[in-house]
Formats: C-alpha cells, structure tokens, sequence
C-alpha cells in the first residue's frame, strides 16, 4: 500500500470511530514529523544495531525474504524480549488497540461512539480478573518471566522511537503510544476467551420457551446435534443421523406471550465459521510421513490476527509458527519433532445466576443460603479524548463472578475465561515438546479457552484433544437453564479429569479432523460439554476428503483447505429437487420449473465462477424463514433463534411434521415439499431481482460473495475489500455475506526426517500501511496458495539470497 492511499485515507477517516476530531493540522503535515514520515520506518532494517538496557545477551534478528524474523538469541527471557521488540516495531498499534479493547479504554480514543463498548466490557470482568490474576503470579514463576521480558521488549521499542517512528494512527488520532505492561498479556489472554467462549444462550433460550414452550425448545436447540461426526472417533467411518420427529410448538403459549420477549436475542442465523485441522498418520501418507493442517477462522483484520515468526535459543528452544501479538509463545506452528493446531471446542463454560439483592437501584449484599453476603464492587471511570470525564459505573461482583442487571433481576455469571487461564505457560511449555505424548502432557495445565488440540510428530504419532476446564454441574449436570443463586446447591462441583476430555491417539482410520462440531457422541460418552453445536458440515467434508483417500500429500493437505465441496449442498439439494418434481407433478409451476432446472446444473461446489451458489443459498435462507416463522417476535420480523441447518435436515425425514406449517396461511397446512417447492421459487424470484437474470453473468459466485478485511481501527482505506474467493457456508473454506471472518492463517507441515511446513495468512507482517509489508500475502491467500517456509537451526544456513535484513539487539544502557 503506497503513501498516497495512506493520505487518501485522511479524506474518508473523519467520523468513520465517531472519533469527532481532527488533530491539528500543521502538525499532521508537518514536512519532517507529520504524515509524510510515515514511510520512513516501513521496511526491515537492511543491517541495524540497537542497544536494550534489558538484555542479557546480544540478540540476533535475521528478517527472511517473507519479511519474517529468526530471532537467535542465548536465554529464553532475551528471546521473548526480542519478540516483544519485534511486534511492537510492526504492530504497535495493534498491541494497544486489543490492550484498550479488553480494558474497556477505547473511549480515550474514540469518544462517546465507544463508550458503550467500554461499558460493556468493563462489565464483564476481564481487566479485572487478569489483573487479580497478575497479582497472583509468583515472581519466580515462567509465566511471570516470560510476560515481563515481552514487556520490556515492548517498551524497548518505544522509548527507542523515533518521531519518524510513530504509526500513522497515533499521528491522526493526535496520541503517542501507551506503555505496555506484563498485565496486558493476561488481558489479551482474557480477550482471546472471550472472543471464544463468551455466550448470551441460557438467556435467549428463555425467550424461545417463552415463544413456543420447553419441549419445543429442547428439541430446537438440543444438547446433542442429530448429526453425529464427532472429534473422537465412534468407530463409525461415516457420519449417523439421530433423526427423531420434533415436537410441534406450544401454540397457546404463542397466542399468550404478547410482548413479554424483550432484551437479548439469539443467532438470527447460523454462523457459517469456525476452524479446521486434521492430521494424516504415515499409513495413509503417500511420503510415510505424519501430515498436519491447521486454518483458524476468526476476524479478519488488517493488520493481520496473527504474526509469524522463528525463535531459537539452543538446547532450549526451537520453535516457528505465529503469535497472536501481545502473547510471549508460538501459539500455533512447529518445531524440529512436533507440529500442532487448534480449533476451537465451543464447549458451554458459562452459566448464568438469578441473585437476590438487598437493594435493587444501589445493592450491597445479595443472598445464598438465607444469608446475606457483601457485594464486591469498583468503581469504573470512562475518559474522552481530551481527558474528560464521560461516565463513571459501579461494576459489581459475587463469589461467582460479575453482576449485571437485566430488566428486573440481577444475573451474576460463572465462567471460565475469569478464571485463571494457564494458557501463557501451557503454550510456551507445548512449543518445546518432543513427541505428541509431551506435548499433551505440557498442555494438561490449560484451562481456557478450551481447544482442540491437534498435533503430530516425526515418528508418525498423531492425536487430538478437546483441552480446557470442564465444569461439572449439578442437578442433571446441564447448564442450558438459568439457577437459582439464592441456593449453594447450584455451585459448579469440579471440572471434568483430564482423562476424560475427548481425546484419541492414533485412531485405527489413520486421520483425525476437528471443525467446530460435537467432540464425543453421546452414545461413547453422553456428560455435557454444550448445547446447540455447530452443523458438522465442514467435519464431514474434511472427513469424506480423509476417507477417500490413503495416498494423502502434502499438496492435498493444502488443496483441502481451499476445497469447493459442500456437505449441507450434497444433503439439500437433492431434497429442494425432489420437493420440486412432487409438486410440478400436481400442477405446473413455470417459475418453479425454471427454478428446479438451474439448482440441478449445479455441481453443488462452491467454486469462483459458479453461477448457481447464489440460487441454492437464497433457496436456504427462504426455507429458513418459512420454517422457523414460529419463532418470530409478537408483531416483529426478527427471529428470537434460529435453529441449525442440522435441524433443518432431522426436519426433513419428517413430511408432515407441524413445524413445516406456515402459521400465516391461517386454515391451510403446508407439508415438507410444499414448504420447499415454495422457498426454491421464491428464491429465484428474489436472486434474479437482485442480481438480474441467470445469463446476464451477475450469478458468478466471485462476484456476489468476497472477503473483507478491515483495518483494526475501521479505516475503510486501509481495508482491503471484495476480493474474490473460493468457498462459502459450510465450505473448509467459508465465507459470510459480509465476508470479515475467515482462514486468519494456513499452514501444512509433513514431518520427516526433516520438517517441511507451508503457511500464510491474509495480510502482512507489517501493521505500517505505506510499507510493501502491509498486504502483500493477500491474493497468495485468496488463490489458496502458501509459501513454503525457512526454517534455518542457526544464521548460517539463511544464505544471503534468502536475507532481507539484519537486526542486532545489543545489552547496554539503552
């Protein structure tokens, strides 16, 4: 990105945070210091010594020509020190903006338009309980070393700026950068829980009981999905289907629930999202080596979530892969034995408590076991951009967690991610492993947030594990309900042993593969770990992909994660067909005929220049809709849930169940293919008014559906928009209609006798958007293409060719 969109990106930032200032503008134009010295710091530093009081040791940072740094160093505490150096000279202002994030701090940037988010975070607990955490740590402890010395790695950086240094967004936003402190760490720890864990459901599904009563309700968004290809293999080899009538709707309490549904609101859809990783054991490789995959979707932002990179530190550690910047450990990649990937498990590790308080506007106490006990409370103050005070909240707390109030009653919440994590050290142990038995020893101590681990090592060893802090609940040992705080009963009792978490070490059918979906089949183990799964679709892909084929490569591993294929299409398709031929056989239907001939040219892929994706995902949503109208508001459109594309298709065995009846047709009563036949016409009728007619060319996939990757702080000119992939919901490779989630990083490791590993992700390591850093793998991403990587075991074996820049870190007096 030159300097010129940079510039260009001053027009049209105005207003776009609700920032509602300009800095000033001869300094923002200042020849020397203002915006045109962006470009000065954007490249790696050809040959460059700088000098770090904190160090131990001289550092070496060798930049490969990917823009990737080899960081050499002599002890592990001058390596995360370095690392520290090195994230914060590329993404300064990413490191602050997840820190204001999670603190709730933003509204020092961004004003009264970002208090709200302030409000709502600092409400949750997280800066609060990773600073109680911090506090704990013992000073001698690795989690505690490790955080220090990225911190003054970090600030290393900073005190060591130059003017011409400073990010462009400080320069607009009139701030200089914030000290980075060891806590912040813990923040972005917490924030990455949150982001995974953090659940409205016990309280949505209130609502829908409400709609439609308790049994219903149960069945809509059940604690096992119908569609079983779980994590731990059930010996199956194909996926079953737990197909059971569902019971019709509490009509009754549907006439009476008049506008008692009001507050939170569930999924208005499905997300289509998630995560994919397997791994291949040697006997169905075609090198004879283990294989792994990896592709964690998330948000995807520039600059990018992740950040690569190689730490060396001899006999200690030897480890390549990407940090999320903030965090002192690889948390996804290799080394020279073993190579791992996370998904994350979705597992329910959040209940909500109905408290009684002692005074509903300004409580003190609320009250367990008829006695009354003291609220911890603190007091939060909210800043604007000039210092000034914009709010002050009294954020509440029970032994439980944080107390929120929600119309008449005060929730407090039970969760996971408050707890302390162990991640930080659990990771940075992980990356030192050995063998794959190490590795899942190393990580038994993490807690949150729970993710399936996948890992793999050089004597052909693979496995899978759902690793994360299960609660053991009481009563039926659920947590799809709201308890009752008023009794100690309700306590969590334990966390699930290790030993029973959902696990499998080098299964008989030679692969492994984790998507989101359910982690055991309940018929192997029926304890709750969750409610209201993902649709497997993606687990059944990658699965079928698998089981096909027991010649596997690496070049496969990386085409599998571009791959067109569409489970929940190979199921719907054929059921909208036949829906369509058993009503045109009653009476002719031209839209319908018309509609039926496109749907069935289709290959059901998902590929670029597709023209009939479009069709089948409008066919979809109208069927989605025509279905679920029980669901919907008294007097409102908006659904209060949306069940899975799962239920959908349990529905369909069903012809005549009473979910297929469209309650607004008054005394007739539609059946399944009516309901299908309808939505598959319907669908032509709305995608040819939105996107013309099928021979026009505006049905190609590439041009209605693209990824969008936004900068982290909204700027619309350092995004990069629309571009064009290959994949859609419920592909490995999915995308949404607004396109800003997706694969935030790619990487395929065969484990030979020498490792060999290919990555990317959509981005650049650069976080400065005037440097040739800054978006450079993104058209490598969308074609589906990775870089094979250098893994160099000291500086002599990068050649020159190979060698962008040389960074030394020197100890001295800073």
């Amino acid at each position: 990105m030159s300097l010129a969109v940079v510039l260009f990106a001053v027009s049209l930032y105005v207003g776009t945070l609700g920032v509602g200032f300009l800095p000033p503008v001869g300094p923002f134009l200042d020849p020397a210091n203002g915006i045109w010295s962006v470009a000065r710091s954007t490249e790696v530093p050809e040959q460059a010594t700088v000098s770090i009081a904190s160090l131990g040791k001289s550092v070496k940072v060798v930049y490969d020509r990917r823009a990737v740094p080899h960081i050499f160093a002599s002890s592990i505490d001058d390596a995360m020190r370095a690392l520290g150096y090195v994230v914060a000279r590329d993404r300064l202002v990413q490191l602050e903006t997840q820190t204001r994030a999670t603190a709730g701090r933003l509204s020092e940037w961004g004003g009264e338009d970002a208090l709200r988010l302030d409000r709502s975070q600092r409400s949750l607990g997280l800066a609060w309980s990773a600073e109680e955490e911090y506090a704990a740590l013992d000073d001698e402890s690795l989690e505690m070393r490790l955080i220090q010395a990225y911190a003054e790695g970090v600030n290393a950086w900073i005190d060591g700026m130059r003017q011409a240094d400073v990010p462009f967004e400080y320069r607009f936003l009139g701030k200089m950068p914030a000290r980075w402190e060891p806590v912040h760490s813990i923040y972005l720890i917490k924030r990455m829980s949150y982001t995974l864990t953090y659940s409205t459901q016990d309280r949505w599904r209130r609502q829908v009981e409400a709609l439609v009563g308790e049994e219903a309700t149960a069945a809509l968004f059940p604690i096992n999905n119908p569609i079983q290809e779980p994590i731990q293999p059930n010996g199956f080899g194909a996926p079953r289907f737990d197909y059971e009538p569902l019971p019709a709707a509490d009509v009754p309490r549907l006439r009476r629930t008049g506008d008692a549904i009001a507050g939170v609101l569930g999924p208005a859809e499905e997300t289509s999202l998630g995560s994919n990783n397997w791994a291949v054991s040697p006997s169905r490789s075609a090198s004879g080596n283990a294989l792994l995959a990896g592709d964690p979707h998330l948000d995807l932002t520039m600059p990018s979530i992740w950040y690569e990179v190689h730490i060396v530190v001899p006999g200690e550690l030897d480890v390549y892969g990407v940090t999320i910047p903030g965090v002192p450990s690889i948390v996804i990649g290799f080394n020279r034995d073993v190579a791992w990937s996370l998904t994350n498990t979705g597992a329910d590790v959040l209940d909500y408590y109905r408290e009684a308080v002692d005074d509903a506007e300004q409580p003190t106490q609320y009250s367990v076991d008829r006695e009354w006990r003291p609220l911890e409370h603190r007091v939060e103050e909210f800043f604007g951009p000039d210092g000034e005070l914009l709010a002050v909240d009294t954020v509440y707390r029970t032994h439980r967690g944080p107390l929120v109030r929600t119309g008449d009653e005060y929730l407090s919440m039970r969760w996971t991610t408050l707890d302390d994590s162990g991640a930080t050290a659990a990771l940075f142990d992980a990356s030192r492993a050995k063998s794959v038995r190490e590795y899942l020893g190393n990580t038994e101590s993490y807690f949150a947030p729970a993710q399936n681990f996948i890992v793999a090592d050089r004597e052909g060893n693979i496995a899978i594990r759902s690793t994360g802090r299960y609660p053991i609940r009481p009563n039926d040992g659920r947590g799809t309900e709201i308890l009752s705080g008023g009794t100690s009963q309700n306590e969590w009792q334990g966390f699930w042993p290790v030993d029973r978490y959902p696990f499998s070490l080098n299964p008989d059918q030679g692969f492994l593969a984790s998507a989101n979906q359910q982690p055991l089949d309940p018929t192997v183990d029926d304890g709750y770990l969750g409610v209201n799964w993902t649709s497997p679709w993606r687990a059944m892909r990658i699965n079928e992909l698998l089981r096909s084929d027991s010649q596997v490569t690496s070049d496969d591993m990386r085409r599998y994660q571009t791959d067109p294929g569409n489970a929940k299409a190979d199921l719907f398709v054929p059921a909208f067909l036949e829906a369509a031929a058993s009503v045109l056989a009653r009476e002719p239907n031209e839209r319908l005929e018309q509609a039926a001939q496109l749907l069935g040219d289709w290959d059901r892929r998902y590929t670029r220049e597709n023209e009939r994706a479009v069709l089948f995902e409008a066919a979809m949503a109208e069927l989605t809709r025509n279905t679920w109208d029980e669901l919907e508001m008294p007097r409102g459109a908006r659904r209060v849930a949306t069940p899975t594309a799962s239920i959908l298709a349990q529905l369909l065995i069903f012809p005549d169940n009473a979910w297929w009846d469209n309650l607004a047709t008054g005394s007739v009563t539609e059946t399944r293919d009516e309901i299908l036949a309808a939505s598959l016409a319907s669908a032509l009728e709305s995608t040819q008014q939105e996107y013309g007619l099928p021979e026009d060319g505006g049905w190609r996939w590439d041009v209605i559906r693209q990824s969008n990757i936004r900068h982290i702080l909204g700027l619309r000119a350092l995004s990069v928009l629309d571009i064009p992939i290959q994949g859609g919901p419920g592909n490995l490779n999915p995308s949404s209609g607004g396109g800003s989630h997706g694969a935030s990083w790619r990487m395929v490791v065969e484990l030979g006798p020498e490792i060999a590993a290919w990555t990317t992700y959509p981005g650049g390591q650069s976080g400065n958007p005037a440097s040739r850093w800054y978006d450079n793998r993104i058209q490598q991403w969308a074609a589906g293409e990775l870089d094979e990587v250098l893994f160099p075991r000291d500086v002599t074996e990068l050649g020159e060719d190979s060698v962008l820049g040389v960074l030394t870190l020197t100890a001295g007096s800073g």
